[in-house]
């Protein structure tokens, strides 16, 4: 058999399982990385965290929060997420770290657009951003076997980006 003969072992790939790289219960099972970020109004990621697939994103907003490296404030500071991060759990959690989180669904943002001139969309920035780091073919795919050369480009990715949008304009 041609994998005797190589010594190729097929459960030995990045999707295998290792650390961070779980199955996706709606992509039929098949391995994946989830990134969960954090961005400014403009867009420019300032928190990102990656875990497996089949990890709930409510369970990395935590994660996500404490990745931040610059000093919070003693202000309440007002956290926009999506559908997916109802409970109120993770709203208690949030608020006894000064957020005040606004958890709206595509339709109730798109009835608010219509509704008034004056409300900024936030659900765009965030897959804008996403848009950003799939640019790169290494963030796209993970073919890295271990988690940390994977977050290190996702960092370096991150990195670029600020410094493309930011200071090149």
């Amino acid at each position: 058999m041609a994998c005797d003969i190589i010594g190729w072992l097929p459960n030995k790939s990045a999707f295998s399982g290792l650390k961070k790289a779980g199955k996706n219960p709606t992509d039929r099972a098949k391995q994946g990385v989830k990134r969960s970020l954090l961005t400014d109004a403009n867009g420019l990621p300032l928190a990102v965290v990656s875990d497996g697939a089949n990890v709930h994103d409510i369970k990395l907003v935590l994660q996500t929060l404490d990745a931040l490296e610059c000093y919070r404030p003693p202000l309440k500071v007002p956290l926009y997420l999506d559908k997916g991060y109802t409970g109120q759990l993770l709203h208690d959690e949030l608020v006894a770290l000064n957020y005040i989180p606004h958890v709206q669904s595509r339709a109730e943002e798109a009835a608010s657009l219509k509704q008034s001139d004056d409300f900024k969309a936030h659900r765009w920035v965030v897959e804008r951003t996403h848009s950003w780091l799939n640019r790169y073919r290494r963030l796209l795919v993970r073919w890295e076997k271990k988690i940390e050369n994977y977050e290190a480009m996702l960092h370096f990715s991150c990195g670029l980006i600020v410094w493309n949008k930011s200071l090149l304009g």
